[in-house]
């Protein structure tokens, strides 16, 4: 499980490489490769929240290992993110479920490129 790796230093060194190794060798599955940064514009990857969140949360590895610090990162940037910039209630349930759709699409997309890449690191 996901806590095994998180509580060997070793592993999560391992794991933070092959993360990086994933991105940048474009292993992700994701149509308009939301990692090709060659091909893109760099303010255009400003708006894109659910990488800026996986970087976030990418960095917050190099740091610790808690559970509670990567959660309340990941708290952190949906308070940045949808929360803070929503308006009324509806532009927030907008907001939120983009969110929620394109990080989840992203996730999976990095779980199923670890897991075919790096299975050893992915715990």
């Amino acid at each position: 499980t996901m806590r095994t790796v998180l509580n060997s230093h070793s592993k999560v060194t391992v794991l933070r490489s092959d993360l990086h190794v994933v991105i940048d060798q474009g292993f992700l599955d994701v149509p308009g490769n939301l990692f090709q940064k060659k091909f893109r514009n760099p303010e255009e990857l400003q708006n894109d929240i659910e990488l800026k969140c996986l970087n976030n949360l990418m960095s917050l590895l190099e740091l610790s290992t808690d559970i509670r610090v990567l959660l309340n990162g990941v708290s952190s940037n949906l308070q940045a993110f949808v929360i803070q910039p929503s308006r009324s209630e509806e532009e927030f349930r907008k907001l939120a479920s983009d969110f929620q759709l394109r990080w989840n699409f992203l996730l999976s997309a990095v779980s199923k490129a670890m897991t075919l890449n790096y299975a050893d690191s992915f715990g």
